[in-house]
């Protein structure tokens, strides 16, 4: 490792208590998605104490903002998230579900820890760029609402990514690996029913049903599901049944639709049919419909030359160590859930030989926290879920990490999750994944030919031509 990299790193630990003291800020304020004023306000506060040039509210969005320092190309992009997820309140580092209010908002995703893992290899790079006295900047992106708001896709949509020779970023997992293959498309949709309201049994003739247009509408999509894609997926959720008295028309109703495929194109033309199918029930039961588009996001982009650097780095760094104290707590937490015994990484659900050198590992491990590196998969990997990074990765090289927040088997979106967020074996996650990342921006920098090699597959890999799921018009908005 270069000497300016190790300095770099350094950097990092001098400032990992503040890393720390953000990411807890950011866990106890536990803020929605496009929601997180006090998180971002945080991170312009701290960023602006730092030194960087802090604009707030990019693209129209009120809770995101760039951090950049340096000047002149190359220009690397590091990505922030920090929105958390209703009804998840939870007293951190405890073994039991404990609210710590009911009802409450926790960070079940962590991604209190994926910002200041973030914000920690902005802090890295910066502090190459200072002693490097070499063109070429670091730009910290804020980007709310990853959990129902797809910020980075608008800022897609407005050309924001383009503008960038990379991008990096990682999330808390329960494994430290390179993060590789594709992802689902998405696009959220709601569709408000209007009829008319009467006694059910006095006047039914004269009432319309936006309820049974709701109903109506989920049967039209029963049928969809036979003459779509393997890959696709369609959820809803009746967001307002229109009332709670049977013995009335219900003159209102609405349903929340999640159209996703593993192409974005794909998922465009479905979202089009669901249209089709929800302007038929208004048709059928005489009511209106209106549309509403919530959020849309594209599948993720592989790109295996920043891939293999990052997990270069990840090699050289080794992975977070963890004491005693913090192993029996894993331990502890991972009798809480089923699954803590599963084989983890992405390669193990594609790949038998990667999967037996993964189970070894845990085997070797002894317990419940994944202290090791996985192996670099690179092969064919589909994973169901949606992410907002699919669409930075198609307006320029994007690659991403996991980096273990948590034990093994542990479930997305749990309390397990928010509790492991306010404890050191998180902390000691967001500091390492800054770490990762700083050394591979580094090296972008100093190497034009492994950025010119990134770009070289990135144009490959999407020379179809990115398929834009937000409309002009739309704005971002959390659904009902």
């Amino acid at each position: 490792m270069i000497e300016e990299k190790r300095a770099a790193i350094s950097a990092i630990d001098e400032k990992a208590a503040l890393v720390a003291d953000v990411a807890d800020h950011i866990w106890e304020y536990a803020e929605l998605s496009l929601q997180e004023e006090k998180s971002a306000a945080l991170y312009c506060e701290t960023l602006e104490k730092e030194g960087f040039t802090v604009e707030k509210g990019i693209c129209n969005i009120p809770t995101a903002f760039s951090a950049s320092y340096g000047s002149g190309r190359p220009i690397i992009g590091i990505l922030a998230e920090y929105d958390a997820l209703s009804g998840l309140s939870q007293k951190g580092g405890s073994v039991e579900r404990q609210e710590l209010i009911p009802g409450g908002c926790g960070h079940g995703c962590g991604h209190n820890l994926l910002g200041a893992g973030a914000f920690a290899a902005a802090l890295g790079v910066k502090a190459y760029l200072e002693a490097a006295k070499r063109p070429g900047t670091v730009v910290l992106y804020g980007c709310p609402g990853e959990e129902g708001g797809a910020a980075k896709a608008f800022m897609a949509r407005d050309g924001l990514w383009y503008g960038l020779d990379a991008a990096l970023t990682w999330h808390p997992e329960d494994v430290n690996e390179v993060v590789t293959g594709s992802t689902n498309s998405c696009i959220q949709t709601q569709y408000k029913f209007t009829g008319v309201a009467a006694h059910a049994a006095g006047d039914p003739d004269r009432g319309r049903s936006a309820l049974d247009a709701v109903e109506l509408m989920n049967v039209g999509v029963q049928f969809l599901r036979e003459h779509m894609s393997s890959k696709a997926r369609v959820h809803y959720a009746i967001t307002d049944a229109g009332g709670r008295s049977p013995n009335v028309v219900q003159s209102r109703a609405s349903v929340l639709y999640m159209v996703r495929s593993n192409r974005v194109a794909e998922a465009v033309e479905l979202q089009k049919r669901v249209d089709k199918i929800a302007e038929g029930a208004a048709l059928m039961t005489e009511t209106s419909v209106e549309k509403q588009f919530i959020d849309g996001l594209a599948d993720t982009v592989s790109n295996h030359v920043l891939e293999t650097q990052l997990h270069q780095n990840f090699t050289e760094l080794g992975v977070p160590g963890h004491t005693a104290e913090e192993l029996a707590f894993a331990d502890a937490l991972a009798k809480t859930y089923p699954g803590s015994d599963k084989v983890p990484g992405i390669g193990a659900e594609f790949d038998a030989g990667h999967a037996d050198q993964a189970r070894a590992l845990r085997e070797k491990a002894g317990h419940a926290m994944n202290d090791f590196l996985l192996p670099l998969y690179q092969g064919d990997a589909f994973r169901p879920g949606s992410t907002d990074v699919g669409d930075v990765s198609w307006q320029c090289p994007t690659a991403q990490i996991h980096v273990a927040a948590w034990p093994n088997g542990c479930p997305g979106h749990s309390w397990q999750n928010v509790s492991c967020g306010r404890t050191d074996i998180g902390r000691k996650a967001a500091v390492h994944a800054g770490k990762v990342l700083a050394a591979t921006a580094i090296d972008l920098f100093t190497d034009p030919a492994l950025l010119e090699a990134a770009r070289a597959e990135f144009q490959k890999r999407t020379a179809a031509g990115y398929t834009c799921p937000t409309p002009a018009d739309a704005v971002p908005v959390v659904p009902d």
